[in-house]
């Protein structure tokens, strides 16, 4: 089930391949969209050659970098002639984890399409060693007065991983993003069931509160052994 501003994009994606030419032998095929995290959305096709022409999403990615767009936040692929969303090929999965690791792409899912974040794509991933790509650190709308007042400079995220240094503090409202410059300033692997009250008191709470508010509104499948990030953050 995709979302508002996700469902935008694949309309975006949708309207671009329903004008490419029937006759198109092959050249142009597969329409792409991206959001940034601004919530603009640019689109773009792939240029098919026997040589190995660009995917329609690398294009995409050339078109919001060339037009100044932040971050991506989003991408979506999908074929003409009404075949819908395609997941990308590995050479686009690679390109995405590397440029753009924070973001989710849009993935067939049975007969409807759902996101997931693009390190998920590559689950044994080998990450270009000098790559140095922008992060996102994603929060529920809700929070977004604690971010802005400093009353929140906390979080705990599974299967979510932070990173230290800049990162952009997004909140995805379904009618438009907001978005703050940000900075991690520290991530602490920590057992589930090891969440200290000092931890959780950070986010204003004890440890038994934040676990149970963590399983019954974000992370519902977390078990007691597994390993989750505790991120002290800031706005910069």
């Amino acid at each position: 089930m995709l979302n508002p501003p996700e469902q935008r994009l694949l309309d975006a994606a949708l309207d671009t391949a329903s004008r490419l030419p029937a006759d198109g032998k092959y050249l142009h095929t597969v329409a792409s969209a991206v959001m940034d995290i601004h919530g603009d959305i640019y689109t773009g096709v792939n240029v098919g050659h026997f040589t190995g022409g660009p995917c329609a999403e690398l294009v995409t990615l050339g078109v919001a970098a060339a037009a100044g767009s932040g971050p991506i936040s989003r991408i979506v692929a999908v074929g003409d002639r009404g075949r819908g969303v395609m997941p990308p090929c590995g050479r686009c999965r690679q390109v995405m984890l590397d440029q753009q690791p924070d973001c989710r792409v849009i993935v067939p899912d049975g007969d409807d399409a759902s996101s997931v974040p693009a390190r998920e794509l590559l689950p044994y991933p080998s990450q270009h060693p000098d790559a140095d790509p922008p992060r996102l650190l994603r929060f529920s709308p809700g929070h977004w007065g604690n971010v802005v007042d400093g009353v929140k400079t906390a979080t705990t995220r599974f299967k979510d991983p932070a990173a230290p240094g800049p990162a952009t503090l997004l909140f995805e409202f379904d009618d438009r993003y907001r978005s703050l410059p940000g900075v991690v300033e520290s991530v602490e692997h920590v057992r589930f069931a090891d969440i200290t009250d000092a931890q959780a008191a950070l986010e204003d709470c004890t440890a038994d509160e934040l676990r149970a508010a963590l399983r019954s509104y974000y992370y519902p499948e977390v078990a007691d052994d597994d390993m989750v990030d505790f991120v002290r953050f800031r706005v910069a």
